[in-house]
């Protein structure tokens, strides 16, 4: 089961990824100096699991390639002056 979809644009930007994992972590240290293991491991595991998905088993999509193309045929004569058309 995937939680997170690391093909979505969103995660492109590297410091969209880097933010996600550090904010996991955090809330993570924020949990346990207050004394509360169940949520500081709770988002602590979700801080593994995206750093896992977002960072280490990242893969970046290939840019698309342009598939549509001006026709060649009408290049000829736009590129004419007026003048030579008489």
């Amino acid at each position: 089961m995937q939680l997170i979809d690391p093909t979505h644009p969103i995660y492109k930007p590297l410091w969209v990824r880097i933010l996600i994992v550090a904010v996991c972590f955090g809330w993570s240290a924020v949990e346990t100096l207050g004394s509360q293991p169940f949520w500081a491991m709770l988002s602590g595991a979700l801080g593994a699991y995206s750093a896992w998905m977002l960072l280490l088993n990242f893969k970046p999509e290939p840019p698309a390639a342009n598939t549509e193309a001006a026709p060649q045929g009408d290049a000829d004569e736009d590129e004419t002056p007026a003048d030579d058309k008489k």
